[in-house]
């Protein structure tokens, strides 16, 4: 993601912030052309700073889960990435954590849809279009079927999943190596949009098939199969993950989670200007990120810048007695079926 400047005092604002913690404005994002505003806080109305148009902010910054901003005239009083919630859970509930847990899916989902806008992918909410997708943040409660998933536009999350003690007692059940939030929506909304790149199209559709394998098989028997054997043991030379080993649906979803990592990473890069330059003599793993990644049609130099990167970063997670950020190794077949999204999109953007 890139660096946000306050439109004040020009001070770095983080994306999630409401307001500068240097100058006190108030800080409102707009994703038209993804800039942070700024406004005073000593005025009622929101007149940004530098532009002195008048805006709003989304109707969910009342409860402090948006800090986006529509213009002053806009007939939405929701911003385009609240616009995507169905269902989100019962605030009315005093002794939970529904509140807390909402405002991290929140952060997680606004930042899925900052990246999904900046690919230029269409997000039309499904309130408003047969085909469009939507978001239901939900609880289980005596419903033991219901599950995070996707289904036919709907993006289903358990609102649990916001709990960070819960997440990582899952990521351990399910012996997952990485679990996260965004992770979660990266991955089920690469479902709803493998329905609208690849599922109609006949040409694209057999190029899945060719990377991928047939999505033709019985989905149920394959995860069935999956959680009663395992994944093959030598799974890591072909999938991001063993989940993706579980039916080529998944192993879309979880590349396509995947792919959106990598150029969130290399574009956070990008925007930081890092360097990678080890004391020890290595071209693999030098690298100066000096580019957008957003704006580059070869998949293999954003690989490159990528690399490096993840083993710097693991690195110093290692040193501070965390988790690696990025525990996946990325092999060659892996590879070809990055570069077959990047191909789509790139081809769906022009």
């Amino acid at each position: 993601m890139k660096i946000f400047q306050c439109g004040n005092c020009n001070a770095s604002v983080f994306f999630e912030n409401y307001s500068c913690d240097t100058c006190g404005h108030l800080t409102g994002y707009r994703a038209t052309d993804r800039k942070m505003l700024a406004f005073s806080p000593d005025i009622a109305a929101l007149i940004s700073e530098r532009e002195h148009d008048e805006y709003k902010y989304c109707k969910n910054n009342t409860y402090k889960v948006c800090n986006w901003v529509l213009e002053k005239d806009d007939p939405e009083d929701y911003c385009s990435a609240c616009q995507l919630n169905r269902t989100i859970p019962n605030l009315s509930i005093t002794d939970s954590d529904n509140f807390e847990n909402w405002q991290h899916l929140e952060i997680a989902k606004h930042r899925l849809v900052y990246q999904l806008q900046k690919i230029g992918l269409p997000l039309a909410s499904k309130l408003k279009h047969e085909h469009g997708l939507c978001f239901d943040f939900v609880e289980k409660l005596n419903n033991p079927k219901l599950m995070t998933g996707h289904a036919d536009g709907v993006i289903t999350i358990l609102i649990r999943e916001g709990n960070s003690v819960l997440r990582e007692q899952a990521r351990k059940e399910m012996i997952e190596p990485y679990r996260t939030l965004v992770g979660h929506l990266r991955h089920e909304v690469g479902h709803y949009f493998w329905n609208v790149l690849v599922r109609d199209d006949a040409k694209v559709l057999a190029e899945y098939r060719a990377v991928f394998g047939d999505e033709s098989q019985d989905y149920s028997e394959a995860l069935q199969s999956y959680y009663k054997e395992g994944a093959p043991k030598d799974w890591q030379k072909s999938f991001i993950s063993a989940y993706a080993t579980s039916h080529p649906w998944e192993d879309w979803a979880e590349t396509w989670a995947h792919y959106l990592h990598i150029m969130d990473m290399v574009e956070t890069a990008y925007f930081f200007r890092l360097n990678v330059n080890p004391k020890f003599k290595s071209k693999a793993l030098k690298t100066k990120v000096s580019f957008d990644p957003y704006t580059k049609t070869n998949f293999d130099i954003i690989l490159r810048k990528c690399v490096p990167l993840s083993l710097a970063v693991n690195s110093i997670n290692r040193a501070m007695g965390i988790p690696d950020v990025y525990p996946f190794v990325i092999s060659p077949p892996i590879i070809e079926k990055l570069k077959f999204i990047h191909r789509l999109l790139l081809f769906k953007r022009n």
